[in-house]
């Protein structure tokens, strides 16, 4: 049974919030304003935590902000309840960390929904999720709680790309998201003398092109397909309103693309250290797995 921590200063508020959450299953503790709210979560670490702003003796954002500071409470969904709904109070509140905001008066169904709804989000990112286009799929899909897949492939189109046909060139500005649902991709870079280092080989199922995106600066290598290909392609919007849209999934989105770090390192020490031969034979080697 999930654990809810309440900090609300208003007495009738607070005891109709409570018994509404504890009909719907939760176990409730309250506290009747940021100081005890604290003391409370501290005693016995809640799974959320539902917060007025405007309190006496410590305010919801200074909760938030010592909540934030704690890494023993750090990362537990916080939700305010505000009878405010200026944009500056909304946008004070995202920035410092809270996962909703909830106007007052608010319904039952609106309360229950917000708190169903970030429970869950918790739930899923602890989930692992495959590196590959289906992994990205099911994690996006469920983490928005709604049908972001459809939406994201309703907005994107597939392009065939022929042999050595370039996708995309050094120093251009960044459009869209790809990945290869067939064929085969290479990435690289040329010297001032017109020579060509391989710096990445794509297959069936990889992203590539996100490295600026997510720098929001140029591509720093060219994309060309190594066999015919169909590539999909993201539009560049899809692509951020997803990564922006909510803080958890923007972290767990990058965890999934930047998988290939510690590979890098390791071509790296081996540039460094490896001799010829070696070089050579972990270069067959990759070439056949790729």
């Amino acid at each position: 049974m999930k654990h809810l921590l309440l900090i609300e200063d208003n007495n009738e508020i607070r005891e109709n919030t409570a018994e509404i959450l504890q009909l719907a299953g939760y176990t409730v503790s309250t506290a009747e304003n940021g100081k005890k709210g604290i003391e409370i979560a501290l005693q016995n670490k809640p799974d959320l935590i539902v917060c007025d702003v405007m309190m006496p003796v410590l305010d919801g954002y200074g909760v938030l902000h010592l909540i934030n500071k704690n890494p023993d409470l750090s990362g537990i969904p916080f939700i305010f309840l505000t009878a405010k709904a200026e944009r500056n109070d909304f946008r004070k509140g995202m920035e410092m960390g809270a996962d909703d905001y909830i106007t007052k008066p608010f319904s039952d169904i609106e309360l229950l929904n917000a708190v169903e709804s970030r429970l869950l989000k918790i739930e899923l990112l602890k989930k692992e999720y495959q590196s590959s286009p289906a992994g990205m799929h099911q994690m996006l899909n469920e983490l928005e709680g709604r049908n972001s897949l459809e939406e994201l492939a309703s907005n994107s189109n597939s392009n065939h790309f022929k042999k050595k046909q370039i996708i995309y060139s050094e120093s251009n500005h960044p459009l869209r998201l790809f990945y290869i649902e067939k064929g085969k991709v290479k990435t690289f870079k040329t010297n001032d003398d017109g020579k060509e280092l391989t710096v990445g080989l794509f297959n069936e199922g990889d992203f590539f092109g996100y490295n600026a995106l997510l720098e929001e600066s140029v591509y720093k290598e060219t994309a060309e397909a190594i066999e015919d290909s169909e590539v999909a392609l993201i539009p560049k919007d899809d692509f951020e309103k997803l990564m922006h849209s909510n803080a958890a999934v923007q972290r767990k989105f990058i965890q999934l693309l930047a998988k290939n770090v510690s590979e890098k390192e390791e071509q790296l020490l081996s540039l460094a250290y490896n001799s010829l031969r070696k070089r050579v034979a972990d270069a067959l080697i990759t070439l056949q797995h790729k």
